[in-house]
């Protein structure tokens, strides 16, 4: 699964992979084994090192937790393909479990922002809206790398701990300090930071290896198939969001129980950084704003009920069709 520049293996590559291994004239050794699976399944995956946890996995499986013993074992080209097999299989589960996201940070997608004055502007007034948590119009220079960690892998930006030289092109060009600036001139100081970002990384691209969690709606769907257990997780929810809230409009209360519980409930955690979740939650409440509008029907607990499980249906039925995804940690 690609798009420019993000790459997500999941496995499902591994599936079909080509197991002979080439005509032995002898033995193989575990050790000598392990180094040619592990080149094989690189080699599925476009040229990735497996990440240690990956690696792991595949060897404990394959060896039956005894690495030192498997590595000394010999083994005829039968053996060896079976084994190969194991170590594969192990990988592909793995990554059907916890997917992992390749992005190649080359400093194409700043420079798209760059060259549209319009996206531009928009990306730096939404960064400038952000991080302006009172109100007040005015941001401190060291603001700039707020917003950079805002934008994220996902706008083309590295983790700060994977891209030192960062230090150097905001000295380069005077964006530290306590300094305050107003929405124009924040943008006039981002423009040529992102520019020296995007040079370097067209140098010298970077490749960053994430975890990540996809959340299709599969648990979602098993939820709402359980009525009995829908309605005591819906209830208990109920109980502990409306303590100290009774004048809380239902919708509110809805969005509040679902943002809250989103983890439980199988749905992705909602975060303005993250483009496509922010655009799901987005979606389905606009839809249950509409819905209160126009109907008194979530006024019974009956129809709160029925109001919560529309709104899960619809989280549901829209992950099914697009599946997103959430970072967890950086490899």
């Amino acid at each position: 699964m690609s798009n420019a520049g993000l790459t997500i293996f999941d496995g499902e590559v591994l599936r079909s992979i080509d197991l002979k291994l080439p005509e032995l004239e002898h033995t193989v050794t575990g050790a000598q084994l392990l180094e040619i699976s592990e080149s094989k399944v690189s080699e599925s995956l476009s040229g990735l090192s497996l990440p240690p946890h990956l690696k792991e996995a595949a060897i404990s499986r394959v060896s039956s937790g005894d690495e030192v013993n498997f590595r000394r074992t010999d083994f005829n080209s039968q053996q060896a393909s079976e084994k190969l097999g194991v170590f594969v299989s192990a990988v592909a589960d793995a990554l059907r479990d916890t997917p992992i996201v390749v992005s190649i940070l080359d400093g194409s997608t700043l420079k798209l922002f760059l060259e549209d004055e319009d996206d531009f502007a928009m990306l730096a007034e939404n960064l400038f809206t952000d991080l302006d948590e009172e109100d007040k119009g005015k941001l401190c220079k060291s603001e700039i790398r707020k917003a950079l960690l805002h934008m994220g892998v996902e706008m083309g930006v590295p983790p700060l701990s994977e891209f030192p030289i960062l230090d150097d092109i905001i000295k380069k060009h005077d964006a530290d300090g306590d300094e305050e600036l107003g929405q124009a001139q924040f943008a006039e100081l981002l423009q040529p930071v992102l520019q020296g970002i995007a040079d370097v990384l067209h140098e010298k691209p970077i490749t960053i290896v994430q975890n990540v969690e996809i959340f299709t709606g599969s648990r979602l769907r098993k939820i709402l198939a359980d009525e009995k257990t829908l309605k005591c997780l819906v209830e208990k929810m109920i109980s502990e969001e409306s303590k100290g809230k009774d004048s809380q409009g239902r919708a509110d209360l809805i969005k509040s129980l679902i943002i809250k519980n989103g983890k439980e409930l199988g749905l992705p955690p909602l975060s303005s950084e993250n483009e496509s979740v922010a655009l799901l939650y987005d979606n389905i409440f606009s839809q249950l704003n509409n819905r209160e509008k126009g109907s008194a029907d979530a006024s019974t607990e009956e129809g709160f009920m029925d109001a919560v499980k529309d709104v899960l249906r619809k989280f549901e039925e829209l992950l099914e069709t697009t599946p997103v995804y959430s970072a967890i940690t950086n490899l």
